[in-house]
């Protein structure tokens, strides 16, 4: 056995393009290591070279077209509206579903196909290339002797870090992606701090926010996804306080922990609900459809219908379906006497029913106005030992507090990530505060090379 490298690259088609004799646009190429592979076995080189015949290439014109997946598209419809033969097309779709779920496609993924034209006008697909994610990507190409073959081609990635830190303008959403964090950094981000910060209402413009996290680039430096928060740091008038990414050796969970070893989770969630308009509290209220006074005993969230809906902390569901005044309703026991109830939901979530046992922050529902209600809002209730209490203001039981052993190697774990924030803050200093490169008389600018153009969406690129 052997390993065995060869020039695959991002344009998923370059080395069968070059292989063939064929021309191609905005394609990249670069390193990657294909699978291990038999020393009898056909050299890759060779087998890149077979894909596509070049025998008759003076009587055929080549064209490569790059498309995003539109709304309710499957990779078979992308390739009918691109023109591919429905059969070429068949046969390319069954052969990329030996590597992928394409049911996982999602609006807005990339597709490459590459269609050749003979004199008759015919047209023939001769390949096609996804992005299932960051760093890989499929190859399906057409063979001299007409199979289709699907290849998983893996980018080689370099891990590195990035430190984003700022007041908070209009939102942390806004400003953190503003600064080149991304979407599930973002996200991240709510979660370690959701158990003690209420995001729509407890954080004001001028609160301070910071967050490290982990970054891959490929081999032409350019950053291709994140990775994991390692230290996500809150200074506002709500909470001051850093957490730190960390895994116990004894029981291998991976948490985020404060300075002192004490968990950022909580027994339960403050809000079981994202984005969401507390919009009645707890406590004795007129009620808007009754009208007469009574106990409030839950806390309103008003949401626009389908907004997802949360189990609030680990335990088992007790009740769930239609109730009464509360419409579809769900009621889950937890630990140490707590019970959360969920009501108004416009529908369950799939494969829950009584008995059923769930995890904090699963979804268990979805807002609605099921019941007695006026308008589109999760009715949520916390019960101690029976008796309804205010969601809001309850001092939950905090998460696991480490000690001993577990606490020292935390705490050098707690330095490590510290200083590789401290090294980051010094290089981004060091980057903003290099002059710029002097142009005019006596200096002589050096040519670049012309970057390779990218792939763009809903755009098509011909030879």
């Amino acid at each position: 056995m052997k390993n065995v490298w060869f020039d695959w690259g991002v344009g998923a088609a370059a080395a069968v393009l070059i292989g063939a004799g064929l021309a191609y646009v905005g394609v990249n190429t670069r390193a990657v290591e294909a699978d291990t592979i038999n020393d009898n076995e056909q050299n890759p080189r060779e087998l890149v070279a077979s894909f596509t015949s070049a025998n008759d290439l003076n009587s055929l014109s080549s064209e490569m077209k790059r498309v995003s997946v539109l709304r309710n598209e499957t990779l078979s419809s992308v390739l009918d509206r691109i023109g591919a033969p429905r059969a070429e097309a068949n046969s390319a779709v069954f052969a990329a579903s030996q590597l992928l779920d394409l049911r996982s496609m999602r609006p807005g993924d990339d597709v490459t196909a590459w269609l050749e034209t003979g004199n008759d006008g015919a047209v023939r697909l001769t390949g096609i290339s996804l992005r299932p994610e960051a760093g890989t990507q499929v190859l399906v190409s057409l063979g001299a002797d007409g199979t289709w073959t699907p290849h998983e081609l893996k980018a080689k990635l370099s891990p590195g870090i990035n430190y984003v830190s700022a007041d908070v303008d209009q939102s942390i959403y806004q400003t953190a992606l503003g600064l080149g964090a991304g979407d599930q950094q973002v996200v991240d981000f709510a979660e370690i701090f959701g158990y003690d910060v209420d995001f729509q209402r407890e954080v004001h413009p001028g609160d301070h926010f910071g967050m490290l996290y982990e970054t891959f680039e490929d081999e032409r430096g350019q950053q291709v996804k994140t990775g994991n928060v390692l230290m996500a740091e809150m200074d506002g008038a709500a909470l001051t306080k850093t957490f730190y990414r960390y895994t116990p050796s004894d029981d291998g969970v991976v948490d985020y922990f404060d300075a002192t070893g004490q968990s950022a989770k909580k027994f339960l969630m403050k809000t079981p609900i994202n984005g969401a308009r507390l919009s009645s509290g707890f406590g004795n209220r007129k009620h808007p459809i009754l009208g007469y006074t009574k106990l409030h005993k839950g806390t309103d969230f008003a949401a626009p219908t389908g907004t997802p809906i949360y189990a609030a902390g680990n335990g088992t569901v007790k009740s769930y379906g239609p109730n009464g005044t509360f419409g579809n309703y769900a009621k889950i026991e937890h630990a140490n006497g707590y019970t959360t109830a969920y009501a108004h939901m416009s529908r369950f979530a799939k494969g829950l029913k009584r008995g059923s046992h769930v995890k904090q922050g699963q979804v268990i529902g979805y807002v609605g106005t099921t019941g007695r209600s006026t308008g589109p809002h999760l009715h949520y209730e916390v019960y101690v030992s029976g008796k309804p209490v205010n969601a809001m203001t309850l001092k939950l039981p905090t998460g696991r507090k480490l000690e001993g052993d577990q606490l020292e190697q935390f705490k050098l774990e707690q330095l490590r990530i510290e200083a590789l924030r401290d090294r980051e803050i010094s290089e981004q200093m060091i980057a903003s505060a290099a002059p710029a490169a002097p142009v005019g008389p006596g200096y002589q600018s050096v040519p670049v090379a012309a970057p390779i153009p990218t792939e763009t969406r809903d755009a098509a690129a011909n030879p």
